[in-house]
């Protein structure tokens, strides 16, 4: 038994699956950037990692069968998946409210010419990584350059309504700390975030959100090669936060990898830490029943989403 399940009992906690309300799709590792801090371990060389069209297909009609709401597109850059557009389109037919988890340097990328007008057009929200509101830090965290274009494709979606008051087009912002310690408050975060981006450059947005980084896969080498994996590891687990349990994002949200596989969450999936009830649950073979009742699998790193005040794909749960 993991030291996160035995907390689950300490605390007379069972974690089980709601309905389904979220399709978090991976569409695939392939990214432009090369992050320090992805548990994806996303970066321009993993082309062959990437959902193809008939997989595709499936996630669509996964969207009928479960009559989820919400369809939360990531990666990698989910935009450089050749089906990024489709699944879009399809979703849009159904009335979802469609997410971009978008790095922003994408959209000045070779072929992603008006990429930012099919998003408004979608009224897709975007939800963009912005490590820091200091140039220095992002471009530590993201690579060199990082922060400039992230400003300029900032000031390009405010251009077309993004973040603008009434205009129907949510962006936000994602934070994710430089070091090996939990983020700070998100509202004061989000204040002081407004406030530099305004002044310095006339970026207006609506949320932050701040999201603990998970100590796995890239993340998880990086802490190592510092001797900071232990620490950080031990920092998660001494600051377990009972009332965030109710708000965990694997209650609610069935995660898809680009190969079709069904998951609790992103991080379960780059675990390798399958659904399966006698056999691996995929998008060509999951039906709602198969769901029901179902106990969410966990593992050690469950502690960094319930450390603190929490940490779910939308900010802090308290």
């Amino acid at each position: 038994m993991n030291r996160f399940q035995s907390k689950l009992i300490e605390h007379n906690y069972g974690l089980k699956k709601t309905a389904v309300e979220i399709l978090q799709v991976n569409v695939g590792k392939l990214c432009n950037l090369t992050c320090s801090h992805c548990h994806v371990e996303a970066g321009p060389t993993k082309i062959k990692e990437n959902m193809n069209e008939q997989t595709a297909q499936a996630v669509v009609g996964l969207m009928d069968t479960l009559g989820a709401r919400t369809l939360d597109l990531t990666g990698g850059a989910p935009e450089m998946n050749p089906n990024f557009r489709y699944l879009v389109t399809e979703a849009r037919k159904r009335k979802m409210h469609i997410i971009d988890r978008c790095n922003l340097t994408i959209l000045f990328e070779n072929e992603m010419e008006g990429l930012g007008e099919f998003l408004a057009q979608h009224q897709v929200e975007v939800i963009a990584s912005l490590p820091c509101y200091s140039k220095d830090n992002v471009d530590k965290q993201r690579g060199h350059g990082t922060f400039n274009k992230s400003v300029e494709a900032l000031k390009k979606l405010n251009a077309l309504g993004y973040g603008k008051p009434d205009s129907g087009l949510a962006l936000n912002l994602v934070y994710n700390p430089v070091g090996a310690h939990l983020p700070p408050a998100q509202g004061k975060l989000e204040s002081d975030y407004k406030q530099r981006l305004k002044d310095d450059f006339g970026i207006v947005f609506n949320k932050l959100y701040t999201i603990t980084n998970m100590p796995i896969t890239r993340y998880a080498k990086y802490l190592k090669a510092f001797n900071q994996l232990e620490g950080y590891t031990e920092l998660l687990i001494n600051n377990f936060n009972p009332h965030t349990l109710d708000g965990l994002m694997c209650r609610n949200t069935l995660n898809i990898s680009w190969d079709g596989q069904l998951f609790d969450c992103d991080f379960n999936q780059m675990l390798a830490m399958g659904m399966r009830n006698g056999k691996l649950f995929t998008v060509f073979n999951v039906f709602k029943k198969d769901l029901d009742d179902w106990n969410v699998l966990t593992a050690d790193h469950c502690f960094g989403c319930t450390a603190g005040a929490g940490s779910s794909c939308q900010g802090a749960l308290k």
